[in-house]
């Protein structure tokens, strides 16, 4: 059975399993898009990449949703990593999704160019797709994109930024199995700015495992602070929260 309740302007909806959380936000999302797509010529989209995110986008592909009008981007890329490596995630989003349905275009944040200037590329191509739909996840640290705690800035005046990644935030990368050990882990990334993510007018936010229990709690029962990232999405009227009875676990209201 679903549990949903609301926080500031947040919809918490808690499922009972990773599987139905993640086939249920890809119904969802399927059904914004197709609402933008009845608006309007084409829609504007920002994935995430992360293994969170594997059944909602394996089951997003699979729905009827005119893809030949849908504008790709990605949220973040690490800086140093070979181009083909596994690990990157327009790599990942490649795989999951990008290669899988016939998009109108897909932009990919280059980590394998001069930094500034691929933040800079990809800034002018952000303001020129002003940005729909956002689908992310939260980290183990609460962060959303690359914005980790101590580089977390609300009021950000930059739309794509580089940032170092704390440790928490790498030791993650290991946890979830895309490296070996955390030396193997960059230590530099290129990320959307907050207010870049908030930008955006609908946000699907889809987060299990038990890995991510705490950060849930900050997110939903914490202050709203850049200290937990994620708490601004309470600020954003219709964003949704997707999660399984693991990342829900410490919820006071589950």
């Amino acid at each position: 059975m679903t549990k949903e309740f609301t926080a500031d302007n947040l919809q918490v909806k808690i499922y009972p399993s990773r599987q139905l959380m993640g086939e249920a936000a890809a119904t969802e999302a399927a059904a914004c898009l197709n609402k933008l797509l009845s608006e309007k010529e084409c829609v504007n989209v920002i994935f995430a990449a992360a293994p969170s995110q594997n059944e909602f986008l394996e089951t997003l592909a699979m729905k009827d949703v005119d893809w030949s009008r849908v504008n790709a981007f990605h949220m973040d890329e690490y800086i140093g990593l070979a181009a083909d490596a596994p690990q990157g995630f327009g790599n990942f989003l490649r795989r999951a999704i990008f290669d899988k349905v016939p998009f109108r275009t897909v932009h990919y944040l280059n980590g394998t160019i001069e930094p500034t200037e691929a933040c800079e590329s990809y800034t002018t191509l952000l303001k020129a797709h002003p940005t729909d739909i956002v689908f992310m996840g939260i980290g183990e640290n609460g962060h959303i994109a690359f914005n980790d705690p101590h580089v977390a800035d609300f009021n950000d005046p930059q739309m794509v930024k580089v940032v170092d990644l704390d440790h928490k935030c790498r030791t993650q990368q290991v946890n979830d199995g895309c490296f070996s050990s955390i030396d193997d882990v960059p230590t530099h990334a290129m990320t959307l700015t907050i207010p870049a993510l908030m930008a955006a007018s609908h946000h699907f936010c889809i987060v299990p495992a038990p890995s991510k229990a705490e950060a849930v709690k900050a997110t939903v029962e914490g202050d709203i602070d850049p200290v937990c990232p994620a708490s601004i999405l309470r600020k954003k009227a219709g964003a949704r929260l997707y999660l399984d009875n693991d990342s829900s676990k410490l919820l006071a209201r589950k």
